[in-house]
């Protein structure tokens, strides 16, 4: 087997076994979703704060792991209202920590307080938007479709990328991806969105929201705009020099990898829903 097909082969038994996993945790909500993504999110931020160990700082896994799954769990338990208090408790308690670290003879402890609260808020504060989206009206049909409007755009784009990419998207960030490809996942947003607008449509009452025109609408929107949350994980890879954030899923790489483009959807996909569509 060449070691493109050995790797096809790894990425779909892996595929396999995640769409069920996550359709499952998506369906049942509640403890199972919570401690689901909760730990994603927890494996992203480590992997996160390791990249930077990489690159030559020393964030603190501590503060990019507690901050993130303290922003998580608050949202999760009321909303935005505890997240002054996190935040707060967050500044403070890093730079504490950043502060004995520059003590104990680390020069770039300013650097790194700012590389541990970033950690931190982009992968927690973001990540919460996944409970946001699950608590609103019909929420579990709206997961099923901003997450999966996503991976259709991704599948585009790498497919209609392979096929026919000329023009480099971002030379620096990920050589690989074409204007080409871009445009195709835009495409297979909108097709896949509306697809499963109509899908999910059928199974709620005459009039809800979900439709394939809302569909095609929020999948135009994260296909447009997710990628950029891909770019910015390769940002941090390229200052790292390394290929993908873990070996922890065979074929795909690590948590931080499968949830570069998830974390913007579940963000944008809340504000567009709720200013837009309900």
């Amino acid at each position: 087997m060449t070691p493109a097909l050995s790797m096809f082969a790894k990425r779909l038994i892996v595929a396999i076994i995640l769409v069920p996993t996550g359709v499952f945790v998506i369906y049942s909500g509640g403890v199972i979703f919570t401690t689901f993504v909760g730990v994603l999110l927890a494996l992203a931020a480590w992997e996160f704060g390791s990249l930077f160990h990489i690159a030559g700082l020393r964030p603190a896994h501590v503060i990019v792991i507690g901050g993130s799954l303290a922003l998580f769990v608050g949202r999760a338990i009321n909303g935005f209202e505890s997240a002054p208090v996190i935040l707060t408790v967050l500044f403070l308690t890093g730079m504490v920590y950043h502060l004995i670290q520059y003590e104990r003879g680390y020069p770039q402890a300013g650097t790194d307080f700012t590389v541990s609260l970033g950690g931190a808020i982009y992968i927690g504060w973001l990540g919460a938007y996944f409970i946001s989206i699950r608590q609103l009206p019909d929420g579990l049909w709206w997961m099923l479709l901003v997450l999966p409007s996503v991976w259709f755009a991704d599948t585009g784009a790498y497919s209609i990328g392979r096929l026919f990419g000329r023009h480099p998207f971002s030379r620096r960030l990920s050589p690989k991806k074409t204007w080409e490809g871009y445009f195709g996942g835009i495409l297979f947003g909108i097709l896949g969105g509306a697809l499963l607008g109509w899908l999910w449509g059928l199974v709620l009452e005459p009039g809800s929201p979900i439709n394939p025109g809302s569909g095609a609408f929020l999948g135009f929107v994260l296909a447009v705009l997710t990628p950029l949350g891909d770019l910015g994980e390769s940002m941090f890879k390229r200052q790292a020099g390394v290929k993908d954030s873990s070996n922890l899923i065979p074929g795909h790489g690590g948590a931080l990898d499968r949830i570069d483009s998830w974390l913007w959807a579940a963000a944008i996909g809340y504000y567009v829903i709720v200013f837009f569509l309900l």
